[in-house]
């Protein structure tokens, strides 16, 4: 009875929340996945348009083992601000795939993939997480589209395609690695945490490749065409790590690079802690904040235009805010807010680009929140979090991941896992919130002031 009574709570807030679309966003997109994905992210810009821009998305496919996990390209049409129509957006089929996200390639991939993460010097290189202690590296471009192999199953399900072969397997853990992963936006440097309770830093470059040189593509070890090979096969070339970091005590959930520096990273994990590495001072931990939470530690990122503050989101239901200025090497550290407006685990948090105060979260209730930390002193709804702004509210269940645009200011792509609330796969949005909701409030109402002039001026005359 209290299953169907939560369930039908969720129904109401999201016809809700449905009925709203036009008002709360400039645009959106629902794309119904038939298996869940546990990580999105935005890959390379390649074509614009007057009205949309073109641009590669990775996601994943988490199967049940009947069919092979992948990894999935696609390619999604970006709707520019103020385009889109109020009815077309908030008009849309749940249970349909959208026409603004259409598969481009299919990579088979050995083992789930829990993580995805892109290389910011070259987007086509991406890296992911499995169940296995390798973190895999992919020429997304080079690699050969699997998916005729994979129609070919629905005739000969006893036909079994063999798993894509990546371009570069990273080793250095002694145990599996799930989760923490990150790329390095100064060096084409990769971090990983697992459940051996370490970091582990590798550079890309300690391979001499011709890795995302598009005039020698052929050299993928992926593009041979060799049947039978797996991620751990002698043909993938090897890198062994740069740096093992110890000073966790239990599982590794998440990790981060410092923006403007590639020696310099963060760590959290189940033990609670928020850990800050500088390499160029051995492996140990720099600053250790012990119960940074009051739960397991599950995501952290570093702010891109003030390196200062760094963001956590924990089992604790909370996000908490961190200015590394203040962070004592005895293992005292208070945070500079505490931002208190989910009901369930926060899974992934992610600070802005475009704008050095703001940031989101989402988390296990099914809610991506947005934040503003320059609010927080501003409360002007006694009911709301302190510097929440902006509740996305499209997804019916917990939201894995999600992920700010880069190229198109303000607009998100994020993805749940359905599985326990329909037993289905997962649901994949791209939306972008009402520029109204975010601008200056004298900008916005200067410019409503407008708009009702003009609605005055178009009225029919008695």
């Amino acid at each position: 009875m209290k299953e169907k009574g939560s369930r039908a709570a969720v129904d109401e807030r999201y016809a809700q929340w449905k009925s709203l679309i036009p008002v709360l966003y400039d645009w959106f997109a629902n794309h119904n996945l038939v298996w869940p994905s546990l990580s999105c992210r935005w890959g390379p810009q390649f074509e614009k348009a007057t009205y949309k821009n073109r641009q590669r998305l990775y996601l994943s496919e988490q199967t049940d083992g009947t069919v092979p996990n992948t990894l999935v390209i696609a390619n999604c049409e970006v709707v520019k601000p103020r385009v889109a129509a109020a009815e077309h957006i908030s008009q849309f089929n749940e249970e349909a795939r959208s026409p603004f996200v259409k598969k481009y390639k299919t990579i088979i991939h050995p083992g789930e993939v829990n993580r995805i993460r892109e290389l910011p010097q070259n987007s086509k290189i991406i890296a992911t997480h499995t169940d296995s202690p390798d973190v895999l590296i992919w020429d997304v471009e080079a690699q050969p589209n699997r998916q005729a192999q994979l129609a070919q199953m629905e005739s000969r399900p006893d036909l079994v395609p063999p798993d894509s072969r990546p371009d570069l397997i990273l080793r250095g853990h002694k145990d599996i690695a799930e989760f923490a992963l990150a790329m390095c936006p100064a060096e084409p440097y990769v971090l990983s945490g697992g459940k051996d309770k370490s970091v582990v830093w590798w550079s890309i470059q300690d391979h001499i490749s011709a890795l995302g040189d598009s005039s020698k593509t052929e050299s993928s070890p992926g593009a041979s065409g060799s049947k039978g090979k797996t991620a751990n096969d002698k043909d993938s070339p090897k890198v062994d790590p740069r740096g093992i970091f110890l000073g966790h005590d239990s599982t590794v959930e998440d990790v981060q690079f410092c923006p403007s520096s590639a020696q310099e990273f963060c760590s959290v994990g189940d033990d609670s802690c928020l850990i800050l590495w500088d390499a160029r001072s051995g492996t140990g931990p720099a600053v250790k904040v012990e119960k940074a939470h009051g739960g397991d530690v599950h995501c952290v990122d570093w702010n891109l235009h003030d390196v200062n503050y760094i963001l956590t989101g924990s089992a604790d239901n909370s996000v908490r805010m961190w200015d590394r200025r203040n962070l004592g090497s005895g293992g005292a550290g208070i945070p500079v807010h505490k931002f208190e407006g989910h009901k369930a685990a926060v899974l992934c948090v992610q600070w802005s680009p475009d704008k050095a105060s703001v940031f989101g979260s989402s988390a296990e209730d099914g809610f991506l929140n947005v934040w503003d930390h320059e609010k927080v002193g501003n409360k002007k709804n006694p009911n709301a979090p302190a510097g929440l702004f902006f509740q996305h509210a499209g997804h019916r269940d917990k939201i894995v991941d999600f992920h700010w645009n880069s190229s198109d200011p303000w607009t998100i792509v994020s993805v749940s896992d359905d599985g326990e609330s329909t037993g289905g796969g997962g649901t994949l949005q791209i939306w972008r919130m009402s520029d109204l909701i975010y601008r200056p409030e004298d900008e916005v109402l200067a410019e409503l002031e407008n708009f009702k002039t003009h609605l005055a001026s178009c009225a029919p005359r008695s």
